[in-house]
Parts: C-alpha cells; sequence; structure tokens
C-alpha cells in the first residue's frame, strides 16, 4: 500500500505500536515459557507476566486481579458472558434479557441463538441520536431480567451509551449488566470502573495484537457471577476460557495498555483537534454527521453525504484515505447499517454512512482539504 495513505479506520484496528511490538517478540523468543509450567523457571516468569499483566488491566477498571480473565477478544469475551450466563438464566427462571439494536454483531448473534433456546430479547432502537436512553432501559427491566447487555461505544458512530448510570441503577437488583467495552476500554476510563458486572474488552484497539482480549467478571460481595464455561479442556482462567495462554500476545495488550494510559491526555487532546479540522473542512461539503454529537468520543466519525454513495466514494478516495462503511465489518455484501436503520434514518442516509476513525499521533500529516476536494468534485448540485 502506497505511503501516502492515511489510515482512518482505527474503530477497525490499530497499528500495534513499536514498543509493544518489541515486548511481544521479547516473549516469543526470549521468554518463551508456558505460564501453566511449574517446574521450571521458564514457566515461572511467564507465570509472574501474565499475574502483572492481568494486576494492572483489571486495576484499569477498579476490578480486583482474579475477576479478570484473559480471552483471544472481545468477541470471545462476549459470548462467554452472554451464554455461559445462560444456564443461571434456566434454572432461576429469568429469561429475559435487554439489549440494544445497535449493538454489535458479537452480541446480537449470541443473543439471537438464546432467543431460539426460548429466552425473550428486547432489541431497543436509539432514535436518530444513537444513544439508548437511561430511563427507557430501565423501564423494561421486570423481575425475570437476567441481564441488559449495552455497549460502551457504538462502533459506527461513537456515540456513547449510558452503561455507567444503568450499572449503578442495576447493582442493587438480581438483573445483572454486561457491557461490551471494545471500543470504549481506555478511552473513556471512568465509566467502566463503575460496578458493571461483566466487561468485554479487546486488545487491537489500543495498539495490541490482535487476538488477545479479557473478560471481567466483578463480584457482588462475596457473590461471582454466576457464568457456566461454554468450552471445557483444562480449567485454565477459572475454567471458564480453557487453553494455552498466549503469554506473548497478553504482555503486548498489558504493554499497549500502559502505552495508552500514559498518553490518554494528550490522545483525547489530539483526538479533539483532528476532529475539529475535519468537520471544518466538511463544510464545503454537504454532509450530515451521524450520532449525538454531545455524548461521543472524539476520535470516531461518522457521515452522510447528500447524493454520494459511500461504496462509490471509498473506491475513489482509497489512493488517499483507508476508511469503512459502518457495515464493513459484518458482511461481505454491502448492506444498509443494522446501527444507522435501527436510529430511525432513511435508508440513503442509512446505506451511505461513512465512518472516519483516527489515532491522533498517526495522522498529524493529514490535510482534510485534499480529502474535501475529492468529495465536492464528485458531489451533485444541490436541487
Amino acid at each position: 500500500m502506497s505511503a501516502v495513505v492515511t489510515y482512518l479506520d482505527v474503530a477497525a484496528t490499530t497499528r500495534v505500536e513499536p514498543r509493544v511490538a518489541d515486548v511481544v517478540l521479547h516473549w516469543m523468543t526470549e521468554e518463551f515459557g508456558n505460564a501453566g509450567s511449574r517446574t521450571h523457571e521458564y514457566g515461572t516468569r511467564a507465570k509472574k507476566g501474565v499475574h502483572d499483566a492481568r494486576s494492572f488491566l483489571a486495576a484499569s477498571v477498579d476490578a480486583k486481579t482474579e475477576e479478570l480473565i484473559f480471552t483471544s477478544g472481545a468477541t470471545e469475551s462476549n459470548n462467554i458472558a452472554l451464554l455461559g450466563i445462560a444456564a443461571h438464566g434456566e434454572k432461576t427462571g429469568r429469561r429475559h434479557i435487554i439489549t440494544s439494536a445497535i449493538e454489535h454483531k458479537a452480541v446480537i448473534e449470541p443473543l439471537l441463538h438464546l432467543q431460539e433456546k426460548g429466552f425473550e430479547v428486547d432489541f431497543l432502537e436509539p432514535g436518530p441520536s444513537g444513544r439508548i436512553s437511561k430511563e427507557v432501559v430501565l423501564d423494561k427491566v421486570r423481575e425475570d431480567t437476567l441481564l441488559v447487555s449495552l455497549m460502551h461505544v457504538n462502533n459506527e458512530t461513537g456515540v456513547i451509551q449510558p452503561v455507567a448510570d444503568l450499572a449503578r441503577e442495576l447493582r442493587e437488583t438480581a438483573t445483572f449488566m454486561h457491557v461490551d467495552a471494545a471500543q470504549g476500554y481506555g478511552k473513556v476510563p471512568e465509566d467502566l470502573k463503575a460496578p458493571i458486572d461483566l466487561i468485554s474488552i479487546s486488545g487491537h484497539k489500543i495498539g495490541a495484537p490482535k487476538g488477545v482480549g479479557a473478560l471481567v467478571t466483578r463480584r457482588r460481595g462475596w457473590n461471582k457471577v454466576p457464568l457456566e464455561p461454554i468450552m471445557f479442556g483444562g480449567g485454565q482462567e477459572r475454567k471458564l476460557r480453557p487453553g494455552t495462554l498466549p503469554v506473548p500476545l497478553v504482555m503486548g495488550f498489558y504493554e499497549a495498555a500502559k502505552v495508552f494510559q500514559e498518553s490518554r491526555s494528550r490522545w483525547e487532546r489530539e483526538a479533539r483537534d483532528m476532529r475539529e479540522r475535519l468537520l471544518v473542512a466538511l463544510e464545503k461539503t454537504r454532509f450530515h454527521v451521524n450520532g449525538d454529537a454531545e455524548h461521543s468520543v472524539p476520535h470516531i466519525l461518522n457521515v452522510t453525504f447528500d447524493g454520494l454513495n459511500a461504496e462509490a466514494l471509498i473506491v475513489r478516495l482509497k489512493e488517499q484515505v483507508a476508511i469503512a462503511t459502518g457495515s464493513a465489518c459484518t458482511s461481505a455484501s454491502y448492506t444498509p447499517s443494522h446501527v444507522l436503520m435501527a436510529m430511525g434514518l432513511p435508508e440513503d442516509i442509512a446505506s451511505n454512512g461513512l465512518r472516519f476513525s483516527w489515532f491522533p499521533g498517526q495522522v498529524a500529516d493529514f490535510q482534510p482539504e485534499k480529502l474535501v476536494e475529492t468529495i465536492v468534485r464528485m458531489q451533485p448540485e444541490a436541487s
């Protein structure tokens, strides 16, 4: 790929930070022990490294070390949380689940599976703001509500959901709270320190390698979240995620989280500056921002340009920027964004939303004015 192409798709994945890559390589080639090996120093050092990583990542959301297990990423974490709590729902007669229609497919599809098994699932729609109302969720809670599952930050619009407020409201009830924090971990840290029962995290959204994440299972007093394993064999990770731990990936996740935490204030400031530069440049076009700008992360912007086909625009812009439609990660064939459709936006807007997302330190040389010149040339005259 040409070096002049600016990568504006960090909501899909991020570049591994060089410092992180060095750590991963070290744990692949020098300290390559299995954390489960107890008879030699290679295993002992790997086990200590994993413990340090677990402690740091758990503390970043105000959880205890033993409340975090490592997974392959947020998709696996979501599946363990949602499918793993189903048995408790069946035993207790609590078969009602509340979620939103704008969730990632990694939440929607496991819940559709549970629906086929006899669970009742409410898929709430947010309206044009893209933000689910806390009051609407609470109004849906019933005596038999097992779980509320709501994403932290929407992966298409960047809209922040009221997960912290909901967690505090639900903490004294029998209803558990699950949050898919793939997009929000590290970026809106205070929200995840709320008493959320289950938090799914993905490393590759903050500069870690792909293939590693975590699930936080926060106790309520002495009581564990009643999860059953969905895989078996070996008993690792408190019997919830069997298999040999990928120590290099775990240590890379640990390092990436440290790097991001150290630079977060600068990251937020520069992300907001980039957003402002982009919005100012786009004023020369006719466009709509999709989602509540007042409750959004600074590094994701979803827009639709009047009279322009999103796929055609991506093709025209591919020598300048790497961007995506909101539905690009969920389907090989192009369909309207289920997120934008659930927000009640017209199909021509929902079918042509473009997501710009950036990592501030990696776009310093980006000139949005050149991008806008191409858009203006393509955009038809206003009727």
